[in-house]
């Protein structure tokens, strides 16, 4: 299920210290992905897409191109939501900012919770919004290149 009321076509990230534009909320529970997709929307982000199953959530970020990924790990189609980190971890140093959303935040591999920040459920809302104006961080391939440049 999309909700968005922005039709801008560009996908480049905000700057530090802002909302990214674009948000992804992967979350088969469809109460939270409300409140979620509400906290956003009061934050000032508009351009907001939810998906319920990975597959969708799949194909959203191919088409869909989110800033941040809200992804809830344990999906009532599959309980391997970490699937989705592996393959935006593929995109490189520009890929989406990942805020892993999880009641069970030990069973996140090590190497894929630190692909981004963990939230246990539950959580306010408020600190997802506080997450996302952090500054993105930067994984170890990424400082390496910046290093080597």
């Amino acid at each position: 299920m999309k909700h968005t009321s922005d039709t801008s076509e560009n996908p480049a990230a905000n700057p530090e210290g802002e909302l990214p534009q674009r948000v992804l909320i992967v979350e088969d529970d469809a109460i939270l992905a409300l409140t979620i997709e509400m906290a956003l929307r009061d934050a000032g982000i508009v351009d907001i897409e939810i998906c319920s199953t990975t597959e969708m959530a799949l194909v959203a970020l191919r088409t869909y191109q989110p800033d941040a990924i809200v992804l809830d790990v344990h999906l009532a189609d599959r309980d391997d939501g970490w699937t989705i980190a592996e393959l935006v971890r593929s995109l490189g140093p520009n890929s989406p900012r990942i805020v892993f959303s999880t009641g069970a935040p030990r069973d996140i591999p090590e190497d894929i919770a630190e692909l981004g920040c963990v939230l246990e459920k539950p959580y306010d809302p408020q600190t997802l919004v506080d997450v996302l104006r952090e500054p993105k961080r930067r994984g170890i391939i990424s400082r390496l290149r910046s290093a080597l440049t």
